[in-house]
């Protein structure tokens, strides 16, 4: 996926990711909101729950109502993000390397 239009469902953690090329409609359970090197990155979890999703903020959508999301490009980002979120949650999963 690469660009994706986010919202929220507070009330259960279920944010529903809309893929700009399919116009496919997923949910992800949100986990984490990690701020590395000046900018944002959310943790999502999947509906199949086997690996985690790591998209970074690139701020509102066109219609100012919905943030933009996207995969991130750089490994080394990636890399160090991860680290950050398997960090904060080493007593809450188990993490596979």
């Amino acid at each position: 996926m690469d660009d994706q239009n986010f919202n929220e469902n507070a009330s259960d953690n279920i944010i529903t990711l809309k893929d700009e090329e399919t116009g496919e409609d997923i949910d992800f359970e949100f986990l984490d909101l990690i701020e590395y090197k000046g900018r944002s990155y959310v943790i999502l979890l999947p509906p199949d729950g086997d690996e985690v999703m790591i998209l970074q903020d690139d701020g509102l959508a066109e219609d100012e109502e919905n943030e933009n999301y996207a995969t991130v490009g750089d490994q080394e980002t990636l890399d160090a993000v991860y680290e950050i979120f398997k960090e904060r949650f080493k007593d809450e999963f188990s993490f596979e390397d």
